[in-house]
């Protein structure tokens, strides 16, 4: 069997579409753009490409950016009171802190800092736990929500399916293992996460109907740990050294693609596949946050 490729990149277009026509609608209908607030502190180089991506695409879709370049040594109290600014803005809707941030700088400090409101990453505890609870109302873990999208617009079914989710991050393991699990069009599936404390991985995988790959490990996934006609999503972008490649490097998922796109029916490619599902969710969840802030106003 040789696998045919989840085109994200046709289906987060798809997406965005629907978002734009619903951000002109509030234009219209109210006078308000959804705006986002993207802060973006020191000067990964990788961080910048994901922040130019983000500023570009709400540019797109009709959604105001609002970009916040900080010096790498600013301080957490500094950056704590910029959010708190945003926080009481009106006009601001989403806040997206760029990770990661520089040593100086608490992460989780950051997280609980944001108002949940404006919490479009979803890693606020308060929007975590009411996602965990089976509230997909609000905001939603924007990885893990563009892997369901993914699957429903694929025509996969998950329901009574054995999902194997290799990796527990915070980011997108466990939220995509409890999104799965769920009693939800895109969930009701039997969901086994796997970690590096994992025995027997190999006859885990070979009993998946569909795996999620979201380790973080370049090509980690081998074709002979999937069973044939399994459905596999690879969240990972790894970079590797490739002396062929115009900068020296390329980029590669954590799922072998050769080995595995033979015993599969559908995979995502690396890049096209996961990547432009999440901020298109991104996008989804800043266009939630303005709806729910229209409701309260």
């Amino acid at each position: 069997m040789s696998a045919n490729l989840i085109n994200g990149n046709e289906i987060s277009k798809a997406v965005n579409a629907e978002t734009a026509a619903e951000v002109a609608e509030i234009v219209a209908k109210y006078g308000i753009r959804p705006a986002l607030a993207v802060i973006l502190v020191g000067e990964d180089p990788a961080s910048q490409v994901y922040v130019s991506r983000k500023d570009k695409k709400c540019a797109e879709l009709g959604i105001r950016s609002e970009k916040i370049v900080l010096p790498a040594d600013t301080s957490e109290a500094e950056l704590l009171a910029i959010i708190a600014k945003l926080n009481a803005d009106p006009s601001i809707h989403g806040i997206l802190v760029q990770s990661p941030v520089p040593k100086q700088i608490d992460e989780q400090s950051v997280v609980l800092a944001i108002d949940p409101a404006k919490d479009v990453d979803c890693f606020h505890p308060a929007n975590v736990g009411r996602m965990m609870l089976g509230d997909f109302s609000g905001f939603l873990p924007c990885t893990p929500w563009g892997v369901t999208v993914l699957l429903e617009r694929s025509g996969i079914i998950t329901r009574g399916r054995n999902a194997v989710v290799l990796g527990r991050s915070n980011i997108v393991g466990k939220p995509m293992a409890a999104m799965l699990a769920a009693k939800a069009p895109f969930g009701d599936a039997t969901v086994t996460v796997c970690h590096s404390h994992t025995r027997d991985l190999t006859a885990i995988t070979l009993q998946a109907d569909i795996i999620v790959a979201a380790l973080g490990i370049p090509r980690f996934l081998k074709g002979d740990q999937v069973k044939e006609g399994a459905v596999v999503i690879d969240v990972g972008i790894n970079r590797i050294p490739d002396p062929t490649a115009k900068n020296g490097c390329r980029l590669v998922g954590d799922v072998d693609f050769d080995s595995v796109a033979e015993k599969a029916s559908l995979i995502t490619p690396v890049p096209g596949g996961v990547g432009p599902m999440t901020i298109a969710m991104l996008m989804k969840n800043t266009l939630r946050a303005c709806r729910a802030a229209l409701k309260t106003a």
